[in-house]
């Protein structure tokens, strides 16, 4: 009887209270899970970030090499015009009579003037024999010419690469007035030789920009002639005018002070003919005695500009 009285109570208060309040955190955990915190959350489960080389990618955008991965150096595009000359033999020898004046004055472009003082003496050489090619139609040799360019780019200096750019931009503009023709091979040389020109021109202005600042020369041109002008070039000219218009102003007078009576020819006509002629040598010395004056001003003006300019 007992032992059923305290199996009931047993079954009715199942667990004393010490028991129960020391589980109660127990069941309260197992009845109502706690969530886990922010912290732990990122510490139990795995993160996906992105690569972390966007944001240097972002940042390093301003450099050149990030933009073009592949930047266009001269040799390079100098070797796209190589490959744009691989052209059938008789290519240049078949085009119409007014592309090939077009040809020629592209040969002309190319090689004007002082081309071996400005460009050196090898590559000089090589584009006055490309101009003979074209001006002889001569396509084989002109792609074996065109084929040594790029060993020239690296030895030459930032002049003469300006000089190179230049005379390529002007005959490539020539083979773009060609127009299309055949598979487009003239447009396709027009491209290669003005992209090319004009990377060399920025490459050697750039170059010229980021070193020490050059003196300014300032040049006399006369034909081929070319004479740099100074302080004490422009105070001798002023002196060769002086000189010259002193003679000018002598010879006006030695002939004004002839007498006009003391003119005897045979006959009227030939009186007539001897003054129209005097006159004519009194206008041409005062006009040059006139000249030789505004020289002198302008010389010496000139001079003094230049010697504030050299100080």
């Amino acid at each position: 009887m007992a032992s059923l009285l305290h199996l009931h109570l047993h079954l009715r208060h199942p667990h004393p209270l010490s028991n129960l309040s020391s589980s109660f955190p127990s069941l309260l955990f197992h009845q109502y899970p706690v969530k886990p915190s922010h912290t732990a959350s990122i510490a139990l489960k795995p993160l996906h970030f992105r690569p972390t080389t966007t944001p240097f990618a972002v940042t390093d955008s301003d450099s050149p090499k990030f933009l073009d991965p592949n930047p266009q150096t001269p040799h390079a595009l100098l070797l796209e015009l190589a490959d744009s000359f691989d052209l059938p033999s008789d290519y240049f020898a078949q085009l119409p009579r007014d592309l090939r004046l077009d040809l020629n004055d592209a040969a002309f472009d190319l090689s004007n003037g002082p081309v071996i003082d400005e460009c050196g003496k090898e590559l000089g050489e090589t584009l006055l024999n490309l101009s003979r090619a074209w001006e002889l139609a001569d396509t084989s040799s002109s792609c074996t010419l065109v084929s040594k360019l790029p060993s020239f780019v690296g030895s030459l200096t930032d002049d003469a690469k300006t000089a190179f750019g230049k005379r390529l931009v002007s005959a490539g503009r020539r083979f773009q007035s060609m127009g299309q023709y055949g598979q487009g091979e003239l447009q396709k040389i027009a491209k290669a030789m003005t992209t090319t020109g004009k990377l060399l021109c920025a490459s050697s202005v750039s170059a010229e920009t980021n070193g020490p600042p050059k003196e300014e020369t300032r040049m006399l041109k006369f034909g081929e002639l070319q004479v740099a002008l100074t302080s004490d070039k422009a105070y001798t000219g002023a002196a060769i005018g002086f000189v010259f218009g002193i003679l000018s102003w002598q010879l006006s007078q030695g002939i004004q002070s002839i007498p006009e009576s003391s003119l005897q020819y045979a006959n009227d006509n030939a009186l007539l003919l001897a003054k129209s002629l005097r006159g004519a040598l009194l206008a041409i010395c005062y006009s040059s005695t006139v000249l030789s004056a505004f020289t002198i001003v302008g010389l010496v003006l000139l001079a003094r500009e230049l010697k504030s300019q050299e100080k």
